[in-house]
């Protein structure tokens, strides 16, 4: 669910809002803002992951309209959304936003299955081939790829939070297990090695939360940079998988089971620990902001 509304405010909306006419403005963002529409974001390609770089998916220009082909991968929303904010590019190689919307021929969608995580999320490819775009459903002001970038910090940010919510729930689901689960004839939370675990829990996702904090403030103030995003991004998954792990060796065998939901976070956590720029990628953000280079170029 997370994953859906972050997807709908970060990538759909916010792009139309920044890059967007008017006219594209009033047509979409009232019915995505009810719910009334569904969007998805088509950035990452087969071939392409971490490099959106490599980008292939193209449109050249006809009289009144684009001609676009290619095709998108691991779009989360992609078998239910009405709209797709779909990356490519022009007859000149510069990356371009395009509007597209669902019924328009050449325009299809197919669900990925046999995921172990996010299991719940409607995941699957964006497939073009010579879907006619009319003009008036390119974004004006999105020029480059760091336009489609821009987005992704959004989401980032909404991630930041997200892993968070997944480590306290972890956390408080431990802490509960740990006073009720008797062994030894007394609670496990009476144990040394437990209360160290629900320690270092609970110290981690208290600095996870003034990251959020702060973090937060800095946006309120336009000032939060690409790399405090990706610090924060990684750091807070990073707590979040630890703390998951260490509620699991709490809870024992229960701690795989679906009556309990940390099995539930890990799995999901794995995939957010890849997705919005993999937990290696935001390092290598870091380090260029760090050093001044760049070093995945």
């Amino acid at each position: 669910m997370r994953s859906c509304v972050s997807v709908q405010n970060s990538l759909v909306m916010y792009p139309i809002l920044t890059f967007g006419s008017e006219e594209q403005k009033q047509k979409y963002l009232p019915k995505l803002a009810k719910g009334e529409l569904l969007g998805c974001f088509g950035l990452t390609e087969p071939n392409h992951g971490s490099d959106p770089g490599g980008m292939e998916t193209s449109f050249i220009e006809r009289s009144d309209y684009y001609l676009l082909n290619g095709s998108k991968l691991w779009i989360t929303n992609a078998n239910i959304a009405d709209i797709a904010i779909v990356w490519a590019r022009n007859d000149h190689g510069k990356v371009r936003g395009l509007i597209l919307e669902r019924g328009m021929e050449g325009f299809t969608t197919a669900e990925i299955k046999n995921k172990w995580s996010l299991r719940a999320s409607s995941t699957g490819e964006l497939v073009f081939r010579d879907v006619q775009v009319p003009k008036g459903n390119i974004l004006p002001d999105a020029y480059g790829l760091k336009s489609a970038l821009k987005c992704l910090e959004q989401a980032r940010y909404g991630i930041c939070w997200g892993a968070l919510g997944a480590a306290m729930e972890c956390y408080e689901v431990a802490r509960r297990y740990a006073l009720e689960r008797i062994q030894f004839n007394k609670p496990i939370a009476s144990f040394q090695l437990v209360q160290k675990k629900l320690a270092e829990m609970l110290t981690d996702i208290t600095q996870a939360q003034l990251l959020c904090w702060r973090l937060g403030t800095l946006k309120n103030e336009d000032r939060a940079t690409v790399a405090q995003i990706s610090l924060a991004k990684r750091n807070n998954v990073e707590i979040a998988l630890r703390a998951a792990r260490e509620a699991r060796q709490i809870l024992g065998a229960m701690g795989i089971s679906g009556e309990y939901p940390i099995m539930r976070h890990l799995m999901n956590l794995e995939s957010v620990s890849t997705y919005e720029g993999t937990h290696d990628i935001q390092l290598l953000i870091l380090g260029a902001e760090i050093t001044g280079i760049p070093a995945f170029k």
